[in-house]
């Protein structure tokens, strides 16, 4: 069945309006968060083709999918098998800032939809974005909205990558760089036309270093290797920060930046896209006052937010060293931090992972120990930072 996006828009009432009217269950005990995955990839990188085999899977039998449109008359909606029930299109535009509104009143319907009885429950809801789409506001979309927050949560981020054209399209299209940057999962695509270079292998690679490489015809591609990307073990449901965070893979990806920075930079061309990407780790042995962590994040997000492509990590605070705190950004929006229960491994370390684009690990390394109290020599100290009216302010009570 094929929901079309009109119906849905005639009712201009906000979901937590309705909710007062729904049978749903009680506030004290809200519904377990729906998981939710976003594949994106470039025009013509195989998403379609990908959506219709891992849907015939029975592990996607209850799930919703959310395809886009580009333009007046759609044509994606047409190459995808029709299924029993739950495809959504999204006809007025592409899933980008213009349609953002749209996709709220979507995913609220599907909950009202289902709190009333008119659907039946699901699983999982996959987004597709449109291939000229910076993904980062369909993220937001859920990270910002209250409640949308509470019933859905983000999986992960798989972007396929044409091994045909995919070099020339990061070095040409700013999008391709952010969807890789943002992606948990990097599916490499039309192998069987043409192996995938060296070359491309690196550029995807220096642009997200944690992302866990699949292909779409070695059989590698699988759905349960697509899903459960998240910070919680799909076997265990219990944390598993180094498979989530992947820090080493950043180390590697620095070490090798910093041994070609010494001399090979005059081979890379400065003009192309994601050439000042950056992907980098902070960590240290020191508890973070809740303050501290509220400012540094604060002031980095609100000035340099467009730069942050991505940011993770497990935080410990002085005022919870034994309760870890798990944090996740795109951009300048950062998803509600969570407090884990206690730390899953003997690695108690704070372990920051970012991905840049134009902001040096330097500048934000020099900005995270100015206020953690790691200072250097002739820089704002903690003290100083922290009496000073300027950075007072931010993220209060986010860490409590």
């Amino acid at each position: 069945m094929l929901i079309c996006l009109p119906s849905v828009k005639r009712s201009n009432r906000s979901y937590r309006q309705c909710t007062i009217m729904a049978n749903t269950q009680d506030r004290r005990n809200p519904p377990t968060p729906i998981p939710m995955s976003v594949i994106t990839g470039f025009l013509g990188a195989g998403k379609t083709t990908l959506l219709n085999r891992i849907l015939k899977e029975p592990v996607l039998e209850n799930t919703a999918v959310i395809i886009n449109e580009f333009g007046e008359i759609g044509l994606d909606h047409l190459l995808v098998d029709t299924i029993e029930d739950g495809i959504i299109e999204l006809s007025s535009g592409c899933l980008c800032c213009t349609i953002r509104g749209d996709l709220v009143i979507t995913l609220e319907d599907i909950l009202r939809r289902i709190d009333n009885g008119r659907m039946k429950k699901i699983d999982r809801v996959i987004i597709e974005t449109t291939g000229l789409a910076d993904p980062a506001p369909v993220l937001h979309t859920v990270m910002l909205h209250p409640y949308l927050v509470m019933r859905y949560r983000l999986d992960g981020v798989v972007t396929l990558v044409d091994s045909v054209n995919g070099l020339d399209t990061i070095h040409s299209h700013e999008e391709a760089v952010k969807q890789i940057a943002v992606a948990d999962r990097i599916v490499l695509t039309k192998a069987d036309l043409q192996e995938p270079s060296d070359e491309l292998l690196a550029e995807v690679k220096h642009l997200n270093p944690g992302a866990t490489f699949l292909s779409a015809q070695d059989g590698s591609a699988t759905t349960a290797a697509l899903i459960n990307c998240g910070l919680y073990s799909p076997e265990s449901k219990i944390p598993d920060v180094q498979r989530w965070l992947r820090e080493g893979a950043y180390k590697d990806e620095q070490a090798s930046h910093d041994h070609h920075g010494a001399g090979h930079d005059h081979h890379h061309d400065p003009n192309r896209h994601g050439r000042d990407v950056r992907a980098f780790t902070l960590e240290t042995d020191m508890a973070i006052p809740n303050a501290a962590l509220e400012m540094f994040l604060d002031l980095l997000r609100s000035a340099h937010g467009p730069k942050l492509l991505r940011v993770k990590g497990i935080i410990k605070t002085v005022e919870h060293p034994d309760q870890p705190l798990v944090i996740h950004g795109v951009q300048h929006v950062f998803h509600p931090p969570a407090r884990l229960a206690g730390w899953p491994d003997a690695d108690q370390r704070t372990r920051l992972v970012f991905i840049t684009k134009g902001l040096s690990e330097g500048f934000v390394k020099k900005m995270f120990d100015a206020f953690t109290g790691s200072v250097a020599v002739d820089t704002p100290d903690h003290t100083a930072m922290m009496d000073n009216p300027l950075f007072i302010g931010g993220f209060s009570g986010t860490f409590k």
